[in-house]
């Protein structure tokens, strides 16, 4: 599995992303710290409880990493054009390069990306072509992780049984903490579940949010398709277990509708 990296110089994109991962790591010492391992230790709740609050953390941490260190399907300077898809090709007026329709010539990187979703500063990267399937498993786990977290703030003041072992830190700050975690997870669970609806409105439709913000119409670029084919499309493989993997590469498919081409 070779793996490439792909890095936007912005500094507002750092700011963002730092952010993002900022959220993700408070909530993944502080919950653990405050909820999970004291009720664990006190018998209160199972293990594998703790194993699948990580798995989730972890889960969305690498599809972070990913969304934001894909190449999203940025063209060369001189790319390969088959004869045969000559007439699906155009020529971008910023950078004067030739580019398949579809494409978008991103303000913000400098360059176009092949079937260009839009420039997201929260992961510093554009979601295009070869990203797009690793943007929407960050949507997802972000919001596996956002409601996990506010399930277990929950439990811990109207469900869970009183603690008995804690230390004076935990005493002290504990209610202002898990308030902070709980806002945390309101935020990020409402607005990541408002963008995975987005997302995937716009992918059952073969509809990108620049297309939808410029109302092309969806019957330009072939027929409506399945859900299952649109998603195998996004991700790359038409296998549903590996939808949901990060640590992966993707290939693309053979699709039977127009203006598909790879470089």
């Amino acid at each position: 599995m070779k793996l490439r990296l792909h890095f936007v110089v912005d500094p507002m994109g750092w700011l963002c992303i730092s952010v993002v991962f900022g959220i993700w790591l408070y909530n993944t010492f502080f919950v653990p710290k405050l909820v999970l391992f004291p009720h664990y230790n006190e018998g209160h709740i199972p293990w594998a409880i703790v194993v699948c609050y990580y798995i989730a953390s972890g889960l969305c941490l690498a599809a972070l990493f990913r969304a934001s260190t894909a190449d999203p399907g940025r063209l060369p300077v001189d790319p390969h054009i088959p004869h045969a898809e000559r007439e699906h090709w155009e020529l971008c007026n910023k950078c004067n390069l030739m580019r398949p329709k579809r494409s978008h010539h991103c303000s913000r990187c400098g360059h176009c990306v092949r079937r260009m979703d839009h420039h997201c500063p929260w992961i510093n990267n554009c979601v295009g072509e070869d990203n797009h399937w690793l943007f929407l498993q960050l949507c997802f786990y972000a919001q596996v992780l956002s409601l996990f977290t506010l399930v277990l703030d929950f439990c811990q003041y109207y469900y869970f049984q009183p603690l008995t072992g804690l230390d004076q830190f935990t005493t002290r700050h504990e209610l202002a903490l898990l308030r902070i975690s709980a806002l945390m997870g309101v935020v990020m669970f409402g607005g990541m579940s408002s963008l995975f609806y987005t997302q995937m409105t716009g992918i059952l439709s073969d509809m990108t949010t620049i297309e939808k913000m410029a109302h092309f119409s969806n019957e330009t670029y072939g027929a409506k398709r399945s859900w299952q084919w649109a998603l195998a499309e996004v991700c790359g493989t038409r296998w549903k277990l590996f939808w949901l993997i990060p640590l992966r590469s993707r290939q693309p498919l053979n699709a039977s509708h127009q203006f598909r081409s790879h470089v």
